[in-house]
Parts: C-alpha cells; structure tokens; sequence
C-alpha cells in the first residue's frame, strides 16, 4: 500500500498511542512528586517541583539509553574548560570526541563517513536543515553533550553515522548572565542567557550575535582572509510546565540567520576565449580579478518542538510534535562568474519539514526492559534559480572524456528554473532489554523505515547488543546493526540536467539517477578498563559493509551539497581513547586509525568527468573525506584554594593526518582520491578567572597557538569544490556577569 494511503491509519494509530502514553491528570500532584521520590530542594523556590522535575528528567533519560553503543559525553562544565568554552561552534567542540575529524564550511565527519549524523534536543529529532547543524545550533543551549556512534540500538535510525544528544540547559535555578566576547579577525560576540522559574514552570532562552572576517574558510592561508565577513544571528528556548506528578509539557525552539561572504582566492583572472581565442568581453570587461569577486550566502534556520512526556510507575513515554523551517539564498557575483566559470547562478532553497514522534519503555520486572516508537514526518522542498550562460556552438563528444563543450557563441543567456518536491518518512521500532546475567544484559530489537521521496525504499534493520561487566572496572561490548539511511532530502537537486547542453557548463555525463537510501551492516566491539582511580582506558573497533553508500559533494559556487552514491562502500577502524580526573584536574586524548573506500558512482553521475567516473567505477578508491589518522587531547586544572582560587588554564589540540586529494601521475592515469593533504596539529590556550560570589569572569583564549599553516583542502578530490585552510593564530578575550 503506498505510504500516501497509509498516512490517516498511521496518524489515528499515533493519536491513541499519545493519548495512551500521556494522560492529563487534573491534580498537580507536587507533594506526590516529592514523597514518591523521597528528596526535596530546600535551596528553590518550591522543593517539592525540583524534586518532580528531576524525577521526569530521569524518566526521560530511561527512555532513550544507548546500551552497547560508544558513547562519548561531554557536560556544560567541561566545555566551559575548553578554550574558546560556549563561544565557538558547536563543530569545533564536537572534534574533541573520538573519531571525528574536521572538514571545511564549519563539517566534521564521525568514523569516516559524510555527515549521517542525526541530532537530537532532549530526545526529539531535528530534522536535517540546509546549513549545516554545526553552525545553526549554540553550545550556549547544551547541559550535556553525548556522541553517540557504533551499532546503535533501535532506536536510533534513519542515520547511520553517529548521534548527537543534546540535554538543553533549564530554568531550575533563576540567573541572568551577561557576555561579550571578541579579538583576531574582526570577532565581536555579545550574548545573554536567562533561566528562571515560576511555581511549576521553569524556562531558559539564549541569544547570540556574531561578527567576524573569518566567516567560512580561509582559502588562501594568510593571515587574513579576502572578502570572508559574516553576521550570524541565534536565539533558542526551552520552557516546560509540570502539569502533575507524572506529567510534563515542553517547547523547545530557536531561529539562526547567518550572512556570509564567499571568501576570494588571490592573484586569479577570469577571462572566456572566443572560437579564435581572443577574450570575450561582458559589458565592456573581458576580464576580472578574483579578489574582486562579491558572492553572498544567506543561511536561515528555524525549529520548534511541543513534548509531552508521562511517567508512572514501569511505563514512560515521550510523545513529541515538531516542525522546522530552513532556507538558502545564494547571490552570485554575475559578471565575475561568467568570466571565470562561463555561468553565473542565482539559487533560492527552502525546505519545510514537520511530524511527530513517539518513544516508550515499560519495564517488565528486574530482567526486561521493552522499549518501542514510531516517527513519522513529511518534507516539502522548493527551489529556484536564475542562471547566466555562455552559450556554444555545440557540444563534441569524446569516447574516452564524454561531451566536451564546443567555443562560445555569443552573448550570455538566461534560464530560470522551479522544482518542487516533497517526501513522507515513517519509522516503527520494538527492542527488549534483557538482564540475562547479574553482570551480561543483551539488547535486542528491530526497526521499520520506510522512505517515499525521489524514490520508494524501505527496509527492516535487526539490531543486538551485548554488554557484559566484569569485576575490577572492565566492562566489554560487542553488537550488530543493519542500517536504512535515506539521502538527505533537503539538499536533493534538480536531475534535468537538459538545458545546460550546448553551453559551456555541458555535463560530459548526460546520466542523473535519483541518489538511493544507503544500506549497511555494521559490527562494533570494545571495552573499557578503569586502570587507577579516576584514570580510564577505551579502545573501540568497527567495520562496516555499504550498498548504495551515501556521499555529498559541492559541484557549483553555492555552498550547497549534492548527495550522491557509490555503489558499494566498507569503512573500518578503531578508536583509542583515555580520561582522566582527580579533584580540580582532568585530562583526556584520543586516537583513531580509519579506511575508508568505495566503489562505483551510481547516482547523479553528471557531476563527474566520464575519465573519473570510468576509473571509479573499476578500482575502489578513498573516500574523499577518509582521514588515516586523527587524534584530540586536551588537560585542564581549576584552582579552588589559596592566592589561586578561582583561576583557570586550559589547553585542548586537534591531529589530522590529512583529508585526501587527487593523485596525478605523470604520464599516466589520475587518481581520485589518490594521495592526501599534508598532516597537521593545531593546540589552544585559554586562561581564565571567576571573582568569587561577584558573578564575574573573564578568560583570555588563544586559538592556533603556534600559527600552524595547514590546508584542509585543496580544491580536488571526488565532489571536493574549493581550497581551505585552517584559520591562523587568533587571541580572544571575554567577560562574563551572572547576575
């Protein structure tokens, strides 16, 4: 049955499951909550509420454990020990977990793979926006942090990378804090933060605004980047209200609007020769200066989430009704970009997505724990573009190097173009934790998804994990999980690719399947050791087996990424990972050794040469994104006592042994993916100070202490656009009041 006649069953079946899960009670209930629960807070307004709000917290947290995954946290306290602490994205502190390496625009990659990673606010999915996640949510929002990643139980789905779970900071305790934060490259970083409460509602809302010269990458590797501003804009909030000792209702929402320049390489001319060769003139100028060119982006993000959650006794549920609303619009440089590309493309995107969601556990005595959920959600995407274009005089076809395009033959012309598409997702999941042993639990499960968009895919993935604790601080894990994980919708391109024939932007591959939903088994096993009081050892490996594996990859001026498939795909490594804490000290590094290949382009093959695609389709090669090594560590220590007390330093690095590139050979065959960038560490600096009980603090933060030069890419490799590089030696400052 198709999923359109499918949808009022399914939404009747979610109205009786919340109305099941979550029934209003009309007794508040606060000193209920508080003699079920046995504790109370004398320090808030109303213990009795605190101890309730606690309760439901936990009852939260009891719904979504990820037993047998690798797990990897970090709280609002150590990312304030960070350099840089809630200032900077939520990228750069997410490339202090294990296995996850940086990428230009703000991406980061989990064991390897592009993106296919999924957030999550208090249990509730985000859907997927146009920007990136990294840049669209604050660290100023996060409680706790957890990288959740390997064979994920039940679940989690619909992603196969990793998740990040985000518990949002709440209104518990009333305080205001007042910052500003700014230094190298232009940075200016005002924000405020506001919690409080009210008998049973508690709320908290942050807000930021950030200007700076440094807003994508620098793609040149100086010291100051040419036409790289950006305004960036974020505002969240969180507000629940306490309805009864086993019920609680919440909104959780926020809106980013970021303003970026496209930053310029330097010492580049633009010119487009004429069938003789001689530069053709647009508008009197044959010619254009890159440092000249003036290419916008605006980026806005909006979502809000209204959860019910209800506790009582063995059975929880969360049920959650969510909507989010992102939009793109690019701004092209008309006159440079046809002198230097031959097209020019105006792009408007926008995407709409809504639906609802469901999680439950009922506890069946001491030995199973049964968890279950539904998702559904529907996404409805638009685009427009207006595109400038040399015309020619007709395409040449090549049998080894496919259409080439012919001279140029005569002024631009203009295209505009309206697509619209939309899809339904839907997923349902059943898993039991079972306590075989006083020291083995085994989980176990299965989910349903099922993806109607560009195409009509579904599948059943099974799901097994094993955790068994033994004596002496050592705990081992072991699992398996089949993966279901559909392109991302929202950044779904137009496949008529007809008009750009007899241009100069002529694809030299006229094939544009629809990208497919990526398909994977996955094993995982590691362990855990606890070698010394408050000292802990982790070592993780993986290998994984893709169909149909997803990547993405920037193919025009836009900074929007097409999704596009290989035909089969494996990724594997492990993960070495070792903590440490003792009293005001703590202490931590990281170490991953990752490959990463596929084979076979099988879906918008238009975007690649026929000589690159033919090469693929017979060799596996790296993954463009494949980075051998890559490495984290970081150390803090907080003064609490004497002259010192108060104080702070702080010190975190980052390693990379290189993102891969193009291999040519002289005289012989290119190679995508071939080789890879040079290796590099970048380490931060922070000092800082609280003033007591006066609710002050400042910091001093240096990041790249040693102005380590490094690219992170170099404008090649399969889908890679654009050249990168890390940003240079920068030294901040900040002050803080908590009123």
């Amino acid at each position: 049955m198709p999923v359109s006649r499918r949808l009022p069953a399914i939404l009747a079946l979610w109205v009786m499951a919340s109305a099941h899960a979550a029934p209003v009670l009309a007794n508040t209930g606060a000193n209920a909550g508080a003699n079920a629960s046995g504790d109370s807070d004398s320090t808030a307004p109303d213990g009795a509420i605190v101890v309730t709000a606690h309760r439901l917290d936990a009852a939260r947290e009891s719904i979504k454990p990820s037993l047998g995954a690798s797990t990897y946290s970090l709280s609002n306290a150590a990312i304030q020990n960070l350099p840089g602490s809630d200032n900077q994205p939520i990228n750069d502190i997410i490339l202090q977990l294990p296995g996850v390496s940086q990428d230009q625009f703000g991406q980061f990659h989990v064991r390897d793979e592009h993106n296919g990673v999924q957030y999550r606010l208090n249990g509730v999915i985000l859907p997927e926006s146009i920007a990136v996640f990294g840049q669209t949510l604050s660290p100023r929002l996060i409680d706790k942090l957890d990288l959740v990643t390997g064979t994920l139980p039940a679940q989690y789905g619909l992603r196969t990378a990793g998740i990040i779970e985000i518990t949002t900071k709440s209104g518990l305790k009333d305080a205001t804090t007042l910052s500003l934060y700014g230094g190298a490259h232009q940075t200016i970083e005002p924000s405020v933060q506001l919690s409080g409460s009210s008998g049973a509602t508690t709320w908290f809302a942050s807000g930021d605004y950030k200007h700076n010269a440094l807003g994508i990458d620098n793609v040149n590797g100086s010291t100051k980047a040419i036409h790289d501003r950006t305004d960036q804009f974020s505002t969240f909030g969180y507000i629940d209200h306490i309805v009864s000792d086993s019920d609680r209702v919440a909104f959780t929402g926020g809106f980013s609007n970021q303003h970026f320049q496209i930053p310029n390489q330097a010492d580049l001319v633009g010119s487009q020769p004429d069938r003789e060769g001689n530069p053709i003139a647009v508008n009197g100028i044959s010619s254009f200066a890159s440092e000249n060119l003036n290419q916008t982006q605006l980026q806005a993000t909006g979502f809000g989430a209204l959860s019910l959650l209800h506790s009582a006794g063995a059975f929880s549920a969360q049920t959650s009704l969510f909507i989010r609303s992102s939009a793109l619009n690019y701004h092209p440089d008309v006159l440079g970009e046809l002198l230097f590309n031959g097209m020019a493309q105006a792009a408007s995107k926008h995407d709409l997505a809504f639906g609802a969601q469901l999680d439950g556990v009922y506890k069946f005595g001491t030995s199973h724990t049964l968890r279950f959920g539904g998702f559904l959600q529907r996404d409805r995407s638009k685009t427009r573009t207006q595109t400038e274009v040399f015309p020619t005089s007709g395409d040449i076809y090549d049998p080894v190097l496919g259409y080439q395009r012919g001279p140029v033959n005569g002024p631009p012309v203009s295209f505009a173009s309206t697509n619209s598409v939309s899809q339904t997702t839907y997923s349902l999941y059943l898993q039991d934790e079972w306590q075989v042993a006083n020291r083995l639990v085994l989980n176990y499960g299965a989910r349903l998804d099922e993806n109607d968009g560009i195409r009509h895919e579904r599948q059943r993935s099974p799901r097994v994990n094993m955790v068994w604790t033994a004596g002496g601080g050592f705990t081992a894990h072991a699992g398996y999980a089949r993966y279901f994980a559909p392109a991302p919708f929202e950044l779904v391109a137009s496949r008529n690719i007809t008009w750009l024939y007899g241009t100069v932007a002529t694809p030299s591959i006229r094939t544009a399947d629809p990208a497919y939903a990526q398909r994977e088994n996955y094993w995982d096993i590691g362990f855990q050791q606890k070698l010394a009081p408050g000292l802990t050892l982790g070592l993780d490996g993986y290998f994984r087996r893709s169909t149909h594996l997803l990547d993405e990859g920037q193919f025009g001026a836009p900074i929007i990424l097409t999704p596009f498939n290989f035909a089969r795909g494996r990724i594997m490594g492990a993960e070495l990972s070792l903590n440490y804490a003792h009293r005001g000290f703590s202490a931590y590094g990281n170490l991953s050794l990752d490959k990463a290949q596929a084979t076979g382009i099988v879906s918008n093959q238009y975007n690649f040469g026929a000589a690159e695609l033919a090469y693929i389709a017979t060799h596996y090669v790296y993954l463009d994104h494949n980075q051998t090594l890559t490495g984290s560590a970081g150390a803090s220590y907080r003064w609490s006592h004497g002259a010192l007390a108060g104080s702070r330093i702080s010190a975190d690095l980052i390693y990379g042994s290189g993102l891969r590139r193009m291999l040519d050979v002289p005289g012989g065959e290119a190679v995508p993916n071939g080789a890879h960038l040079p290796s590099y560490a970048t380490a931060n600096l922070s000092l800082g100070h609280s003033f007591g009980t006066s609710g002050f603090d400042v910091r001093l933060d240096v990041e790249n202490l040693f102005d380590k030069v490094y690219e992170i890419r170099d404008g090649t490799g399969v889908g890679v656009g654009a050249p990168s590089f890390g940003q240079r030696r920068g030294v901040f400052v900040g002050i803080s009041k908590t009123l």
